[in-house]
C-alpha cells in the first residue's frame, strides 16, 4: 500500500488508471471501479443515446397494448344493444366466432326468448351454404320484430344469399358486403328482388357494397328492379361496374319497353282481372255510385233484404186502408220508387262497370259514411255490410297489387312502355369503373324524374330518386355531366332542402 502511495509523478487526486482506458486489459482496482461508478461516454451530436433494455422492454409492452385497444373490434365478440327502459335486447353483435351448426343449436335456445330482437350482425363468422340455410329456418323461431341481418365478409361457394330474399322472408333490412358476390350471385339477388311470376314485398334496404359484381351483376339487378315496388335503398359501391351495367340501372328508372313474355303476362292478368270483377259485378252495382248519389240519398248502398222487408210492410199496411188514405199511399209508392231507383236495381249499375276503378273506390268509402247516424232497427244489417263491404276490399287491393304490370302504360309505335320504378329512392354506385357514357343514361333518367316530379303532386305517389352517388368513377369530377346530374339532384335531395330551412329556423330563433 505504501508503495502504491509514494508512486512517482501521481497525485492523491490524480484519476485512476481504470477509467481511463476504453479498451484492452484493465486492472483490478479499475475494475473495481468501473463497477462502482461506470464512465459516462456522450454520443456523438445527433445521435440519440441508447435505450435501458428494461425500457424497451416497458416501450414494446406499451406499444402491444395499444395496438391491441385499436384493433380490438377484430377479436372474436358477442355483444348486444339493449333498451334503455326495460333493458331487454335489441341488436346483437357477432363478430369473428365461428359459428357452427353446434353454435347454431345454441341459438335456436337462446333468441327465441328475446322478444324485442330486432337484428342480427354476424360479421366473419364462417358461414357455409349449408349453415346459412340453418340461420334462415332459425329466423321464423324468432321474434317476429327481426327486421336487419347483416353478414358481412361470409363468402359463400355457392352464393346462396337470395334465400334470405324469399317471398316468405320478414327481413327489411339486409346487408351484404365484402362476400365476394359475382355475376352469379348478383343473378340470384335479381331473381329474388322480381321475376315474372314473383316479386319481394318485404325487403326496403340492400346492400352489396364491396363485392365482385360486374356489367352482367347489374344488368341481372336491374331486371330485378323492373317489376319490385319495395326496395328504396341500394347500395353497389366498390364493386367493378362499367358502362353497360349503369346504362341498364339507369334505364329501369325512366319509361322502358316491355318485352313480348311480358306484354304477353300483362294481357293475361288484364283479362284475369276482368273475369274476377265481372264475378263481382252484383255488388259493384249496388255500391259502386258516385259520391254525389250517395250522398243525396243516405240509404244508398243498404242491402236488398231490409228494403224488401220494409216494401212488404208498406204493402201490408195499405191494404186494408187503401181507399181512405190515397195521399198516403201515393207518397209511399213515391218513396217506394226513389228507393227502388237509388241504385238497387241491377240496370243502374250496368254503366259502371266500364269503370272498376270507381267500383272500387265506391267500395272503400262505403265504410266512411257512419252508418250509426241510421235508425236503430237498421243498425245489425249496416254493421254486417260493413265487414263484408272491407272483407271485399281486402280481397280487391290483394288482386291490384298482384303485378306491376297492371300499372298504366304507354303505348307508343306499336310499343308498350312502363313508367318505369319510381320507389327506388337512394343508388350508390360509388367507386366503380362508369365513364361519361354511364353519365349520359342517369342523365336522362334525372331529367325524366325531375319532370314527372313537377307534373305530379308528392301525395300521389313516389316520384323517383332522391340521392344519386357516382362520386370516385372513371370521370372528372368537373365533367359538365356530372355536374348536371349533381345541379339537378341538389334540388331532390331532402338533406340538402332541410339544412336551408334549420338555418333559416336559427337564424328567427337568434
Amino acid at each position: 500500500m505504501s508503495g502504491e502511495a509514494s508512486a512517482p509523478g501521481t497525485s492523491p487526486r490524480a484519476p485512476r488508471p481504470g477509467t481511463q482506458k476504453t479498451s484492452g486489459a484493465v486492472t483490478k482496482k479499475g475494475d473495481r471501479g468501473a463497477k462502482e461508478k461506470p464512465a459516462t461516454v456522450l454520443p456523438p451530436v445527433g445521435e440519440e443515446e441508447p435505450k435501458n433494455p428494461d425500457d424497451q422492454r416497458l416501450s414494446g409492452s406499451c406499444s402491444l397494448s395499444s395496438l391491441e385497444s385499436k384493433y380490438v373490434f377484430f377479436r372474436p365478440t358477442i355483444q348486444v344493444e339493449l333498451e334503455p327502459e326495460d333493458k331487454s335486447v335489441k341488436e346483437i353483435y357477432i363478430r369473428g366466432w365461428k359459428v357452427e351448426e353446434r353454435i347454431l343449436g345454441i341459438f335456436s335456445k337462446c333468441l327465441p326468448p328475446l322478444s324485442q330482437l330486432q337484428a342480427i350482425n354476424l360479421w366473419k363468422v364462417g358461414l357455409t351454404d349449408k349453415t346459412l340455410t340453418a340461420f334462415i329456418a332459425l329466423l321464423p323461431l324468432c321474434s317476429s320484430t327481426i327486421r336487419k341481418v347483416s353478414l358481412e365478409g361470409n363468402p359463400l361457394p355457392e352464393q346462396s344469399y337470395h334465400k334470405l330474399m324469399a317471398l316468405d322472408s320478414t327481413i327489411s333490412h339486409l346487408s351484404l358486403r365484402n362476400n365476394n358476390i359475382n355475376d352469379h350471385g348478383a343473378q340470384l339477388l335479381g331473381q329474388a328482388l322480381s321475376t315474372l311470376h314473383s316479386c319481394n314485398r318485404t325487403l326496403v334496404s340492400l346492400n352489396l357494397g364491396f363485392n365482385h359484381i360486374g356489367d352482367a351483376g347489374a344488368s341481372y339487378i336491374a331486371d330485378g328492379l323492373r317489376l319490385n315496388r319495395a326496395l328504396l335503398w341500394l347500395s353497389l359501391a366498390h364493386n367493378r361496374i362499367q358502362d353497360q351495367g349503369a346504362l341498364k340501372l339507369a334505364e329501369v328508372l325512366r319509361p322502358f319497353e316491355l318485352t313480348h313474355t311480358e306484354v304477353v303476362e300483362r294481357r293475361r292478368l288484364l283479362l284475369e282481372k276482368g273475369s274476377q270483377e265481372r264475378s263481382r259485378s252484383p255488388s259493384s252495382s249496388r255500391h259502386g255510385d258516385s259520391k254525389t248519389e250517395r250522398e243525396k240519398n243516405p240509404l244508398m248502398g243498404v242491402s236488398s233484404a231490409p228494403l224488401a222487408e220494409k216494401a212488404d210492410k208498406t204493402q201490408t199496411t195499405k191494404t186494408p186502408k187503401s181507399q181512405s188514405k190515397k195521399k198516403d199511399k201515393s207518397g209511399e209508392v213515391a218513396k217506394k220508387e226513389e228507393k227502388s231507383g237509388s241504385g238497387q236495381s241491377p240496370t243502374q249499375g250496368t254503366p259502371k262497370k266500364e269503370d272498376p276503378s270507381k267500383a272500387s273506390k265506391g267500395k272503400v268509402t262505403i265504410p266512411e259514411q257512419k252508418p250509426s247516424k241510421g235508425k236503430g232497427p237498421k243498425t245489425g244489417n249496416k254493421e254486417k255490410r260493413s265487414f263484408l263491404l272491407e272483407s271485399e276490399q281486402l280481397v280487391a287491393e290483394a288482386s291490384e297489387v298482384v303485378n306491376p304490370l297492371l300499372e298504366p302504360v304507354e303505348h307508343r309505335d306499336g310499343k308498350v312502355f312502363m313508367p318505369g320504378n319510381k320507389v327506388l329512392l337512394h343508388l350508390n354506385l360509388m367507386r366503380n369503373r362508369i365513364t361519361d357514357v354511364g353519365l349520359e343514361g342517369f342523365l336522362a333518367t334525372v331529367q325524366h324524374q325531375a319532370e314527372f316530379s313537377k307534373s305530379k303532386s308528392a301525395t300521389k305517389g313516389p316520384v323517383g330518386l332522391l340521392c344519386l352517388s357516382l362520386a370516385k368513377n372513371y370521370f372528372s369530377p368537373q365533367c359538365p355531366t356530372y355536374t348536371m346530374i349533381q345541379e339537378l339532384m341538389l334540388s331532390r335531395d331532402p338533406i340538402s332542402k332541410a339544412k336551408p330551412r334549420e338555418e333559416d329556423s336559427m337564424a328567427s330563433s337568434t
